[in-house]
């Protein structure tokens, strides 16, 4: 049967001339994952943190049009597959987000994990095919099941994971006196019971939450003093995490606000790295224990298993197991119009 005039398909391609990106869409636990594939410019430097300096500094505006609107909105999240430089690893990448380029991301890299099978970066192997993903904060090993030519759960081993203090103190204007603790699970946290301040993930709307833990970061921000043992432009607070439960307490939620008030979707891969090491730090799990790790807002769950001590420069480390599922939604292209000024990106 012919195609009516109105229902057929035309093929469209950017003008030429025009940079074209190329993305596979996913999302972990509702966090979205832009996986750019192809169509960036070349991302120059002899490491991964020289890539993400020189990404940073040259080509932000690439990152402003595709995670801000209209391609993207205020939650946006995404992946830069770039250049390897380690021996041991199968692919290299940066984390991208509204404000700028994380360290670590957990919830990306589960469904990076299923990618990398699924797009033939690695042969698939039944019934589990590993990898080693090259992040800013080191290299992870990713496991990802195989079965009868399908990909599903994804886990990655944690690089050496810390607590920096437990139980400090900080009083924010908008909130009042905060009890905090510090942790590092490939990017720096602060973990704070919601209850603690007047907050029910379960019942208070997420502005509120927001705001508290927004408000409690920027505090944070200006009187931390943060150090990395290996290079300088890993030692920032990313984020505020509002937990409850764990512990004694059964199952654990946690709302993960971080960079300039962006809300993790899912429970935070690299948040629940970093709870792990507080829990075993208190002595609320034990090393092959292993828990689950909720987002008390869309539901979504990780689970987090502590897998053994490391001794990582002066620090008594963890590596914490991280396991979930991403899902695919499609692919896209982008590209922008020479007077479209309003595509270069926007956030209400």
């Amino acid at each position: 049967m012919a195609e009516s005039p109105k229902s057929k398909r035309i093929h469209f391609d950017a003008p030429e001339g025009h940079m074209t990106i190329e993305t596979v869409e996913m999302h972990t636990g509702g966090e979205p994952v832009r996986i750019i594939v192809r169509g960036y410019p070349e991302i120059k430097g002899s490491d991964i943190l020289e890539k993400r300096r020189y990404a940073k500094e040259n080509l932000d505006h690439i990152r402003k049009m595709l995670m801000l609107e209209p391609r993207g909105h205020d939650g946006m999240y995404g992946v830069l597959i770039v250049e390897k430089n380690l021996p041991e690893a199968d692919m290299a990448v940066l984390f991208l987000h509204g404000e700028g380029y994380s360290t670590m991301c957990g919830h990306a890299t589960i469904s990076l994990g299923r990618y990398a099978v699924d797009y033939g970066v690695v042969p698939a192997i039944s019934p589990e095919t590993s990898l080693t993903i090259q992040c800013p904060c080191g290299p992870l090993k990713v496991n990802v099941e195989y079965s009868n030519g399908k990909t599903g759960a994804v886990s990655f081993e944690s690089v050496p994971s810390y607590v920096v203090s437990t139980d400090q103190q900080v009083t924010v204007p908008s909130v009042g006196t905060v009890t905090y603790d510090l942790a590092y699970g490939g990017a720096y946290y602060a973990f704070v019971e919601a209850r603690g301040i007047g907050l029910d993930l379960d019942k208070t709307p997420v502005k509120q939450c927001v705001e508290s833990a927004g408000a409690i970061t920027d505090e944070l921000r200006k009187t931390l003093k943060l150090s990395h043992p290996h290079n300088p432009d890993l030692a920032f607070l990313y984020g505020t995490i509002l937990i409850a439960g764990g512990g004694e307490e059964g199952e654990a939620t946690q709302l993960c606000i971080f960079a300039e008030r962006q809300v993790d979707r899912s429970p935070c891969g690299s948040g629940v790295t970093a709870r792990v090491v507080l829990e075993y730090h208190k002595g609320t799990i034990k090393l092959g224990e292993t828990k689950t790790f909720t987002n008390p807002k869309t539901g979504s769950k990780f689970t987090g298993t502590a897998l053994r001590e490391e001794e990582w420069s002066s620090h008594n480390a963890v590596v914490v197991k991280v396991e979930g599922k991403g899902h695919y939604m499609g692919e896209s292209k982008f590209w922008l119009e020479e007077d479209d000024r309003i595509g270069t990106g926007f956030l209400f």
